[in-house]
């Protein structure tokens, strides 16, 4: 007899939460979300926990709240977004992947555009003396 997660996904990766065999299973839903809840909202403490305790060392503050984000965004994509490396989500890879692209671009983009406002900008003596 096979299991939920075999018969959901064909033998493919299947995200958590997104078991679908023969019929709604509800509680099923309910128990990611719940799991992805508690995960999220530990990593959200630990987070807390890192910027204000001593427990770190202060120069690896920075680097331990970018691997908890990371590792909270993870969590976002399985538990929430239902995102998985079975062939049913390639569209989801490709729209969120295309989503990272365009971040990307925005970020970049304004950082070369305050690079060069920056670069091109008078400076500030002679900037005071055109307002006399």
């Amino acid at each position: 007899m096979a299991t939920d997660l075999e018969a959901a996904g064909d033998g493919f990766d299947v995200a958590p939460g997104d078991e679908r065999a023969g019929g709604s299973h509800v509680a099923q839903d309910i128990r990611g979300y719940l799991i992805g809840l508690v995960l999220a909202t530990g990593l959200t403490a630990a987070s807390f926990y890192a910027a204000a305790s001593h427990a770190i060392w202060a120069p690896a503050i920075p680097v331990a709240l970018v691997v908890l984000a990371i590792a909270q965004m993870g969590i976002h994509l399985v538990f929430f977004l239902h995102i998985s490396t079975g062939p049913d989500s390639t569209n989801n890879i490709l729209a969120l992947a295309f989503g990272v692209l365009i971040v990307a671009l925005v970020i970049i983009g304004s950082l070369w555009i305050m690079a060069n406002l920056n670069a091109n900008m008078l400076p500030m003596d002679q900037l005071m003396q055109m307002q006399r």
